[in-house]
């Protein structure tokens, strides 16, 4: 993952401005579900992920520094999480949490766990 959680690794092959929106999202042992929405931002970039019937129609947000590779040939984001990571993720939702700081640092200190360094 990304030093930045919250920025594309150099390695990713993200392109600003790209538009990830119903790309297909999978994870390390298997799809999760497709790009909701995505944001550029530079320093809060993330992922919403709509993951279907997988885990009962949830959406949850993925920091930018989760995704390891986007094959746009493909339309499709890897990211460096299993399943069971972003299932278990803290309850996310998409009006009130995508922009909210205090949200962030709470995703963002659950994804750190995760985190080779």
């Amino acid at each position: 993952m990304s030093d930045n959680l919250w920025g594309y690794q150099p390695s990713s092959g993200h392109t600003a401005g790209a538009d990830l929106t119903g790309f297909s999202v999978e994870a390390t042992d298997g799809s999760i579900g497709k790009v909701d929405k995505h944001s550029d931002d530079v320093g809060s970039a993330y992922l919403v992920v709509d993951t279907g019937v997988w885990i009962f129609g949830k959406d949850v947000l993925l920091p930018a520094g989760t995704v390891k590779r986007i094959d746009t040939e493909h339309r499709t984001v890897f990211v460096d999480l299993t399943k069971d990571q972003i299932k278990d993720s803290p309850e996310f939702d998409k009006h009130k949490h995508a922009s909210d700081p205090g949200y962030h640092a709470q995703i963002g200190g659950y994804y750190d766990s995760y985190r080779i360094v």
